[in-house]
């Protein structure tokens, strides 16, 4: 079996990746420095069903950190360098941009240079949808403009990439690039807003939705992205692929559904729409179907429900958890 390096390990996406590859009977070296970027109570859940587990070696350590990221090249060798660690939210990313520059753009140097310096041939970097800035074509293909993004975070997605192309080219890695659209699912990060809307509806807070609601996003269940990414690992050369939002919602339909499985009525307010955000959000996944046979299975029917029970479920404490 195989031995992979998971940055981002207690993420949202990161910890169903690794969770994935150890039911596959693989090895997970996993990288998280548990910052508190959100409510970190859910890193700590995460990581802990992951610790129970003999294939899962955790490191605690920031991917920043130049001498600590090369420090993993002493715990090599690995068959695939798998880095979903990041500093993630278009909003935040206006806030504080020099600490997105520092692990969207350094952290993913230093991982580069791990693969590279312990023979590794695979290279797999979590990208955003968010690059394609604000008309991109509907569902959005692989070959719309990134040249203009929005917020510092996108920006330095687009750095990384950049990065890994020239890491390609150098080097001859392996690299899979996926531009994640809109992730849902349970133990999902607090300020996205599936979790946001169960929990603020559960607990009869308000519901606060910025622009009037009509705006879409494409959604994708983090078992079909988890698979996807796995997927990724095989041979491709250099490629950019979109993985998710395959399945197109607005908000105000979204609180609705959420509404009618939580059993109570929300109490929305509508704010002004932030520039970071855009109206309209979905992906075209023909290339994910075509290059990796990678078919969504989870259906918004399914996938919500299954929030929304594994929140009532875990009540008692994701119903503190803080969110923006």
């Amino acid at each position: 079996m195989s031995r992979y390096l998971v940055t981002g390990a207690a993420g949202f996406i990161a910890s169903r990746v690794s969770q994935f590859l150890m039911d596959a009977g693989h090895t997970v070296v996993g990288v998280d420095n548990l910052n508190d970027a959100y409510d970190v109570r859910m890193k700590d859940y995460r990581l802990q069903r992951l610790q129970k587990q003999e294939l899962f070696n955790f490191v605690k350590m920031d991917i920043s950190d130049k001498d600590a990221a090369l420090a993993l090249v002493d715990k090599g060798p690995y068959d695939g360098v798998i880095n979903l660690a990041a500093r993630a939210g278009v909003r935040q990313s206006v806030e504080n941009p020099w600490v997105y520059v520092n692990t969207n753009v350094n952290g993913t140097l230093n991982m580069l240079e791990v693969a590279v310096r312990t023979g590794t041939k695979k290279f797999i970097l979590a990208s955003t949808s968010s690059i394609y800035g604000s008309n991109p074509p509907i569902p959005t293909p692989e070959t719309a403009s990134s040249d203009y993004p929005l917020q510092p975070y996108s920006a330095t997605k687009k750095g990384a990439e950049a990065l890994c192309h020239s890491y390609h080219y150098l080097h001859n890695l392996d690299v899979t690039i996926f531009r994640y659209f809109t992730v849902y699912g349970p133990a999902a990060r607090p300020d996205m807003v599936m979790f946001r809307f169960c929990q603020w509806i559960a607990e009869g807070r308000e519901v606060r939705v910025n622009g009037d609601g009509t705006q879409s996003r494409g959604f994708t269940y983090l078992d079909d992205i988890a698979r996807g990414t796995i997927l990724g690992l095989k041979p491709v050369g250099y490629e950019v692929i979109n993985l998710g939002g395959h399945q197109v919602i607005t908000i105000n339909d979204l609180i609705h559904k959420v509404e009618d499985l939580v059993g109570k009525k929300a109490n929305v307010i509508y704010q002004d729409r932030h520039p970071a955000d855009v109206m309209e959000n979905s992906a075209n996944v023909d290339k994910a179907r075509s290059m990796l046979g990678w078919e969504p299975q989870v259906s918004l029917e399914e996938g919500i429900p299954n929030l929304v029970n594994w929140y009532l479920s875990e009540r008692s404490w994701v119903s503190q958890i803080l969110t923006p």
